[in-house]
């Protein structure tokens, strides 16, 4: 991989995309690795885990499966198709792209993940019938029951981002996406630090992916057929949401602001130790817009807090009375 040659007309239409199904793959290998990475997501692995496990037990095709193609250097390319691109796909269409892979796909893909022959067990025909079928039983069962949660804290990720292109560009948006990634500048964009031939974006339509859990991936459309009409390609980088947005913990309040403020009215507070919009609010605090909006309304009325505009998002932060009153409440240091 290395790094990308983006052109200014790829970078230009890049967009963000919410994938229901990126979404169930990164828990399946939050899953399949069995650590977490914070306590909220441990909370989550405690409740689901003993289950996949006890499914894959009887199952040891899929097991096998599983453990090849979503290893921890090369993702099988069928079971990370790339997303669309042109608007949100329910969970259902996105899975029947891994269901109808051809077999002889299957295996090829397994093979290269693997970096070696294929195991006999995996030389069989219903592969991609049963990834799809795990997918869908981790949809179902560990996902979906959170979903609305998840798509609230996926959604303020990309306002969040949206806010760094409109104040510092590209670069700013992307420095923190991944570990390692970085734009260059030269229309290069470094994807890891591996030692791969770069690869060029030039007619490619290039997207961004948020996924709640922590495991993050490139994928890419293989190319058109020799002879057939060049089409563009598409590409995708999946990355976890930023780390207070995803941790489901909720950030603790001080007793005396929770009785000065009320609970709800102070957690928003204490959670604009730096800017954030109502919808990264409302995603991390799980309080209603409504409820939001009147908080920050007596806030701003008691000139606690300020905002201010970055691109299409208002932003919200503490002012210095604010601050003062947060940290007044702070445990103090013993000297």
């Amino acid at each position: 991989m290395g790094w990308w040659l983006v052109s200014a007309d790829t970078l230009a239409g890049s967009r963000f995309v919410v994938s229901p199904l990126a979404e169930v793959t990164a828990s399946l290998k939050t899953l399949e690795r069995g650590t977490a990475a914070h306590p909220g997501e441990r909370a989550w692995l405690d409740a689901h885990l003993p289950a996949y496990r006890r499914r894959l037990a009887a199952d040891p095709v899929t097991a096998l499966l599983i453990r090849v193609g979503l290893g921890r250097s090369w993702n099988a390319t069928f079971l990370t198709p790339t997303p669309p691109g042109e608007g949100e796909q329910a969970f259902e269409e996105e899975l029947a792209r891994i269901r109808g892979t051809a077999p002889a796909v299957a295996r090829t893909d397994l093979t290269v993940a693997l970096n070696g022959p294929l195991p006999a067990l995996l030389r069989r025909s219903d592969l991609p019938r049963r990834a799809a079928d795990l997918l869908a039983w981790v949809w179902t069962e560990a996902v979906l029951p959170y979903w609305t949660r998840r798509r609230r804290v996926i959604e303020a990720d990309v306002v969040a981002r949206t806010g760094q292109l409109s104040q510092g560009g590209w670069a700013a948006a992307l420095g923190d996406m991944r570990p390692e990634m970085r734009w260059l500048g030269e229309s290069r964009l470094r994807i890891n630090a591996c030692d791969y031939p770069p690869l060029t974006l030039s007619t490619a339509r290039l997207m961004f992916v948020p996924v709640t859990p922590r495991p993050g991936w490139v994928s890419w459309d293989a190319p058109p057929a020799c002879g057939s009409t060049p089409t563009p390609h598409r590409y995708a980088v999946v990355y976890p949401c930023s780390g207070a947005l995803a941790e489901a913990d909720r950030t603790p309040v001080p007793g005396g602001l929770g009785t000065l403020l009320g609970p709800a009215r102070a957690g928003v507070l204490v959670l604009l130790d730096t800017p954030k919009s109502t919808t990264q609010l409302v995603a991390l605090t799980g309080q209603g817009l409504g409820s939001v909006g009147r908080h920050l309304k007596v806030l701003l009325d008691a000139c606690l807090v300020r905002r201010r505009r970055a691109g299409r998002s208002v932003l919200y932060y503490r002012t210095d009375t604010g601050e003062a009153l947060v940290h007044a409440q702070q445990p103090q240091q013993g000297g």
